[in-house]
């Protein structure tokens, strides 16, 4: 048998997950809606594999931190990553954070129980897709505007991309309205948006996509 543990804060997302998997003979199957719970489960039971969404309880790329927080507890983790973001700068960042494997929330049951079995044996999975475009990613990242972006800057970016302004962007990551508009004028600078509002408008063709 496989132990899961799923970190998502979709109830739909959960229980289409729990049913794929359950219905393979996958199991026993955990779930966290956020990313502390989700923590806390997996070093309480350390599961065969962790499903991990990166946009997770409004804290933009957040899943990113929690899968560098369980990597650095247990060095031998396997992480798979269930997003709607299919950008190959954030899948490559996924994987340098420490995911062994990648896949996106529209693939099929089929494709999701083989990432599953895969990343469970330590091996990685991407789609052929997927795999292709970060392939690219090493030849093309100097023309990805995403690809010399920190973390907390993707983090930053993609709340202003969902339209949330300075005081709820602070308030979600748990950081002074200070620390946002600074990051904010960082990425005015990288990104070539001289307002507001060409910086959200940038953030939503760069990191928006259909949930």
């Amino acid at each position: 048998m496989i132990s899961v543990l799923i970190i998502d804060d979709h109830p739909i997302v959960l229980q289409g997950c729990r049913r794929v998997l359950e219905d393979a003979g996958i199991e026993p199957i955990l779930a966290a809606s956020d990313l502390v719970a989700g923590y806390r489960l997996y070093l309480r039971h350390r599961p065969d594999v962790a499903i991990v969404d990166l946009a997770i309880a409004g804290k933009g790329l957040g899943g990113l931190e929690l899968i560098r927080r369980i990597k650095a507890h247990d060095t031998d983790a396997h992480i798979l990553v269930l997003s709607m973001h299919n950008d190959p700068v954030i899948v490559a960042r996924s994987l340098e954070a420490g995911a062994s494997g990648y896949v996106l929330k529209d693939t099929s049951s089929e494709e999701l129980v083989k990432a599953v079995q895969q990343v469970s044996t330590g091996m990685p999975f991407l789609s052929g897709d997927l795999a292709m475009k970060v392939a690219l990613t090493g030849t093309s990242a100097r023309t990805n505007p995403l690809a010399d972006l920190t973390p907390r800057e993707l983090q930053v970016l993609a709340l202003l991309a969902e339209g949330k302004p300075y005081d709820t962007i602070a308030r979600e990551l748990s950081v002074s309205y200070k620390t946002v508009v600074n990051v904010s004028s960082q990425l005015k600078h990288k990104l070539r948006a001289s307002t507001l509002a060409q910086l959200v408008s940038t953030a939503v063709k760069l990191l928006a996509a259909p949930a």
